[in-house]
C-alpha cells in the first residue's frame, strides 16, 4: 500500500547498557526480577479482544529453580484456534487499508516503550523465564527487539518507495498489498526478540497473524504482548495461543484462508511444517509463503597466522553464551596443531573463571538450560563421550538437575572429525575441537563444508589475508553468516542480516527489507492518459 509518503526516524541501534556495580539500571532489572519472581502472573489466550481462560494451565518454572512457579498460561482447544483464525481474518480488512504510517507509528512506539518504561520488565521475564543473564537479556529482548521494530519500519518505506519507471503518457506504480488469508508465526524460547519479530514483521506489512509463542518462552511473551497493546497495536491484528503444537497447526494448516508461515526452531519440524503444507496445496486459496530459520552445527576455523586470545575469546563467547543456546552458537572448532598448546591452555582457564547459576546473582557467566529434555539429552551425549575411544572430555563434563538445570560448559576433544557431535546439533554448551595438521589447511575448510547439512553461521580466525580469502571462497555455502575474526553469533539488525542455507532455512535475512518482502503480495498498476484508438500498428501499412 502506498497512500501518501512520509519520511521516517532513521533507525539507528539501540546502545547496549551495561548493568555495571550500583548502575541505575541494575537497580532497575534487579527491582523487576524479584518483584516478578514473587508474582504469580496467570496468562490467558489473547484472540481479538478476548483474554480467554480456559482453566486447563500448565505452570510456568524457571529453568534455573524449576521447583519455584512464577506463573501459568491457559492452553488452548480447537474450538480457540478456529476462533482465532476468524478474529484475524475479520480484522484483516481495516488492517490492510490502514495508512502504513500509522501501522509504522505503533511499531515504532513499541520500540520506545521497550527502551524507556518496559525495559527492566523486558529483561527480567527473560531472565527468569529463559534464565538469561543480565547482558544475554540486554542484548536480546531489549537491543535487539527495539533495533527490529524501528529498523524494519525503515525498511518498509524503502520498499514501499521502490516504484517503476514512468514517463509522460504512463503512470506505472507498485501496490505492496499484504498476503490474501492469515499468517501463522511460530517462536522460539531461545530469543525474545525474534519471538516478537515473527509475528510483528507480518503484521508491519498490513498481515493479520496467529502466533504461537514457545511454551518455554510464555513469560516473556506476555510482556511483549502488553507492549503492543499499549503502543496501540488493533484487536485481532496479532492472535496469541498456547497449547498442543500438533492440534494448533492442524487446525491452522487445515484453514483455507492459511497464507503464509514465519517459523524459526528445529529443522525436523519445519520440513514436516513443510510437507504438510504441501499436501494440503490444493485446498489453499494461494501459495503459502513458507519462511523458517531452523539448526545450526556452527563452525570456528582457526587459522596458524591467529592471535591466540582473539580466537580463543570468540571461541568461548560463541560456544557458551546462553550457554550454547543460540542457533549461531560455536560448536565445532578446527584448530591448527601448531596453535593447539597455546590455545587449549587459555581455553583450560578462561573456562573455569567461569561462575554458573541463577542470573540474579550478576557474577554468573553461565546459567540453566532451558528444560528437562535438553538437559537430559546433553547429558546423554556427554556420557558417550566419555566412553568413545575417538573423544574424550578435556574440560567439564559435570551436571546436576536437583535444582536448576545446570550444565558446565563442555569441551570434547575428537580424533574423528566425524564424530557425532561434530555433525550433531545439540544445542546446550558443549563444544567439540578437532586439530588438524597446519600444512592441511585447505583440505580442512573442505572438511568443514562436508561435514554438516547446516549452513547456517561460521566464524575464521586468521591474520593472514589469502588465508582469510581462501577460506571466504571455500566456504561460501557452508554458512549464510561468515564471521571474520570474531564469534559466529550476534548479528546485529541492519548490520549483520541474519539466516542460512541447506537445512538451516530459508535464508530469508531477518532483519532486512529481504524478510519483509515476503510478507507483501505486490499489484503493478499501469495507468495510460492517452489511450489509443486505432488497432493497427505502423507495420502494416495503410
Amino acid at each position: 500500500m502506498l497512500k501518501g509518503f512520509f519520511k521516517v526516524p532513521k533507525a539507528i541501534n539501540e546502545p547496549v547498557k551495561n548493568y555495571a556495580p550500583n548502575s541505575p539500571e541494575k537497580e532497575a532489572v534487579l527491582a523487576a526480577y524479584k518483584k516478578m519472581w514473587n508474582t504469580k502472573i496467570d496468562v490467558p489466550l489473547y484472540i481479538g479482544k478476548e483474554e480467554i481462560r480456559t482453566g486447563n494451565t500448565k505452570n510456568i518454572t524457571p529453568p534455573h529453580d524449576h521447583k519455584h512457579i512464577v506463573g501459568s498460561y491457559h492452553l488452548a482447544e480447537k474450538t480457540h484456534i478456529e476462533s482465532a483464525i476468524a478474529n484475524a481474518l475479520e480484522s484483516r480488512q481495516a488492517w490492510a487499508n490502514m495508512a502504513w504510517e500509522q501501522r509504522a507509528a505503533i511499531f515504532l512506539k513499541a520500540a520506545e516503550l521497550i527502551a524507556g518504561p518496559y525495559r527492566a520488565r523486558i529483561n527480567a521475564a527473560t531472565m527468569i523465564g529463559q534464565s538469561k543473564n543480565i547482558h544475554q537479556a540486554e542484548i536480546d529482548a531489549s537491543c535487539e527487539l527495539i533495533d527490529f521494530l524501528r529498523f524494519n519500519v525503515e525498511f518498509m518505506t524503502q520498499i514501499y518507495a521502490d516504484q517503476p519507471t514512468s514517463d509522460s503518457s504512463i503512470w506505472n506504480r507498485v501496490e505492496y498489498r499484504p498476503l490474501e488469508g492469515f499468517v501463522y508465526a511460530i517462536t522460539p524460547f531461545n530469543f525474545t526478540a525474534i519471538a516478537a519479530n515473527l509475528p510483528a514483521s507480518a503484521a508491519m506489512m498490513g498481515n493479520v497473524v496467529v502466533w504461537k509463542p514457545s511454551d518455554s518462552q510464555v513469560f516473556s511473551a506476555k510482556i511483549i504482548i502488553e507492549i503492543f497493546k499499549e503502543a496501540g497495536l488493533p484487536d485481532g491484528v496479532i492472535n496469541v495461543v498456547f497449547g498442543d503444537a500438533a492440534m494448533i497447526t492442524n487446525t491452522i494448516l487445515a484453514s483455507r484462508d492459511f497464507a503464509g508461515l514465519h517459523f524459526t526452531g528445529s529443522t525436523h519440524v519445519f520440513k514436516d511444517l513443510w510437507k504438510q503444507i504441501g499436501a494440503n496445496i490444493h485446498h489453499y486459496k494461494t501459495y503459502p509463503r513458507i519462511v523458517g530459520e531452523t539448526g545450526g552445527k556452527d563452525f570456528v576455523m582457526v587459522h596458524p597466522s591467529a592471535n591466540v586470545k582473539q580466537a580463543v575469546t570468540g571461541i568461548i563467547r560463541g560456544a557458551f553464551e546462553f550457554q550454547g543456546q543460540k542457533c549461531s552458537a560455536a560448536s565445532r572448532v578446527y584448530i591448527p596443531k601448531s596453535l593447539w598448546p597455546a590455545i587449549k591452555e587459555q581455553l583450560t582457564t578462561d573456562i573455569k573463571s567461569m561462575k554458573m547459576g541463577s542470573p540474579e546473582d550478576f557474577g554468573n557467566f553461565i546459567t540453566a538450560v532451558i528444560h528437562e529434555g535438553s538437559f537430559d539429552k546433553l547429558a546423554s551425549y556427554i556420557d558417550r563421550a566419555k566412553k568413545d575411544s575417538d573423544s574424550e572430555i578435556i574440560i567439564g563434563g559435570n551436571y546436576d538437575k536437583s535444582v536448576g538445570y545446570f550444565i558446565e560448559p563442555t569441551v570434547i576433544l575428537t580424533t574423528n572429525p566425524k564424530y557425532v557431535t561434530m555433525e550433531t546439533e545439540l544445542f546446550g554448551p558443549v563444544l567439540t575441537i578437532y586439530i588438524y595438521e597446519d600444512a592441511k589447511w585447505i583440505e580442512t575448510l573442505e572438511l568443514i563444508d562436508q561435514t554438516s547439512e547446516y549452513a547456517l553461521t561460521g566464524a575464521v580466525f586468521s591474520q593472514d589475508r589469502y588465508a582469510i580469502e581462501e577460506a571466504t571462497v571455500k566456504l561460501q555455502n557452508a554458512s549464510g553468516n561468515l564471521y571474520i575474526n570474531d564469534k559466529p553469533t550476534g548479528a546485529v539488525v541492519g548490520q549483520q542480516p541474519f539466516g542460512g542455507a541447506r537445512a538451516s532455512g530459508t535464508n530469508d535475512k531477518a532483519g532486512s527489507a529481504m524478510n519483509l518482502l515476503r510478507w507483501a503480495s505486490p499489484r503493478t498498476i499501469k495507468e495510460v492518459f492517452v489511450s489509443p484508438e486505432d488497432y493497427r500498428y505502423p507495420f502494416l501499412g495503410e
